[in-house]
C-alpha cells in the first residue's frame, strides 16, 4: 500500500475545503471498501480526510420524510424501529448486505460510493476501463458470471454491488450533497451512472463534493414489501440478482408499485415501465408473469451470465408474489 497522510475534518465545510486543496485526496469514514482498494493498489490517494467527526450520523423523522445522515451506520439504519415500521424495504435491503460486522462499520454514504466487485477491476494486471480508461474490458469475452445485462456498453459490463441502493432507488430517495459551489440535491435514480464510454465515473457527484444525507419521502409501502437477494451462499455474498418490491394493495388491486433490481446494471435498475403496468392491475400470477416479461425487455447477456435472462423474471415473480402475500 502506498504511504499516505490522514487528517481529520470537524465540519462539512472544512472537509470540502480540505479536499479542494488536494487533487488526490479522498474522504474516509468506515473504510470497508476504500481500504480494500488501497491494499490492492487500485486506488492510491496521497491524503485521506477522516470525516467521522462530522455531525452526519442522525436519523431524523421530519414532516413527510425521513432524513438519514451520510455517516449513519448501515446497522443503525437497518435496526431502527421507525425505519422498520415506515420504510421496511430499506431495512430489509440493508439486512441482506455484507455481514453484521461490516454493517456496524459501513456508512450510508460509503455504501452509495462503493465500487464494483468486478475481478478485472480489482486485478491491476488485467485490462479494465473503469480502473484504467481505454485499457479494455476483460469481462467482455472473459469471466462475466456476475456481470450486467442492462445498460451496458462496449467499455464496461460491471455491476453496482449495493443492496441498500436498490431499495433507495425504488423508494424515490434523493441525495443531498455539499461542495465548493454550495449545496445541491439529486434524485437517487440520477446519482449513479451507466458506463457509456466513461465507466470510470460511477456517479454524478462532483470530485470535491461530499454526501451529507439521504431523504426518503413518506409512502404507503409499509406492508406489502420484499427484498429478494439471489446469491451463491446465504451470507456475505454479492447478489447475482436482487429485486426490491413495494406494493400498495387494496381489495386485491395494486394502487401503486415500486420495483428495482440489483446485480444487473452499473447502477440500481429502476423498473418504471413495469411499475406503470402494475398500477390498477389485480393481484394474480398472470399479472406478475407479464410484469416480469416487461421488466426484462432489453436485457443482454455475455456468455457466463446468460442464466440471468431466466433467473431475472423468476426472481421478479417470486418477489412480487411474496410481497403481495404479506
Amino acid at each position: 500500500m502506498k504511504n499516505f497522510q490522514i487528517i481529520r475534518a470537524l465540519s462539512s465545510g472544512s472537509a470540502v475545503s480540505s479536499i479542494a486543496k488536494e487533487s488526490s485526496a479522498m474522504f474516509i469514514a468506515g473504510g470497508t471498501n476504500l481500504v480494500d482498494l488501497m491494499k490492492k493498489g487500485v486506488t492510491e490517494p496521497d491524503k485521506l480526510i477522516d470525516i467521522n467527526g462530522l455531525d452526519l450520523k442522525k436519523i431524523e423523522f421530519l414532516t413527510g420524510k425521513v432524513s438519514i445522515g451520510a455517516l449513519a451506520k448501515n446497522s443503525q439504519v437497518a435496526e431502527d424501529k421507525t425505519i422498520k415500521e415506515n420504510y421496511p424495504l430499506l431495512a430489509l435491503a440493508l439486512a441482506a448486505g455484507a455481514s453484521q460486522q461490516i454493517r456496524h462499520m459501513a456508512t450510508v454514504g460509503g455504501n452509495m460510493l462503493q465500487r464494483t466487485r468486478c475481478a478485472y477491476f480489482y486485478n491491476t494486471d488485467m485490462p479494465c476501463n473503469k480502473r484504467k480508461p481505454k485499457s479494455g474490458c476483460g469481462a467482455i469475452g472473459g469471466a462475466n458470471r456476475m456481470h450486467a445485462i442492462f445498460g451496458t456498453s462496449d467499455s464496461c459490463i460491471a455491476v453496482h454491488p449495493s443492496d441498500m441502493c436498490v431499495a433507495l432507488a425504488a423508494l424515490d430517495a434523493k441525495v443531498l450533497v455539499e461542495g465548493p459551489k454550495g449545496k445541491r440535491e439529486l434524485k437517487f435514480t440520477d446519482f449513479h451512472r451507466l458506463p457509456g464510454n466513461t465507466p470510470e465515473k460511477d456517479n454524478n457527484l462532483d470530485a470535491k463534493e461530499i454526501i451529507t444525507s439521504v431523504e426518503i419521502p413518506d409512502n404507503n409501502f409499509t406492508k406489502h414489501v420484499h427484498y429478494l437477494k439471489v446469491r451463491d451462499r446465504s451470507s456475505y455474498a454479492f447478489a447475482l440478482i436482487s429485486v426490491a418490491v413495494g406494493l400498495d394493495i387494496k381489495n386485491n388491486v395494486i394502487n401503486e408499485a415500486r420495483l428495482a433490481m440489483g446485480g444487473v446494471a452499473h447502477k440500481p435498475w429502476r423498473l418504471t415501465e413495469t411499475e406503470q403496468y402494475l398500477k390498477g392491475k389485480s393481484v394474480s400470477a398472470e399479472t406478475f408473469r407479464h410484469a416480469a416479461d416487461l421488466a426484462m425487455k432489453g436485457a443482454k447477456s455475455y456468455g457466463e451470465n446468460d442464466f440471468k435472462l431466466t433467473l431475472g423474471p423468476n426472481a421478479i415473480i417470486e418477489a412480487l408474489t411474496i410481497a403481495a402475500s404479506k
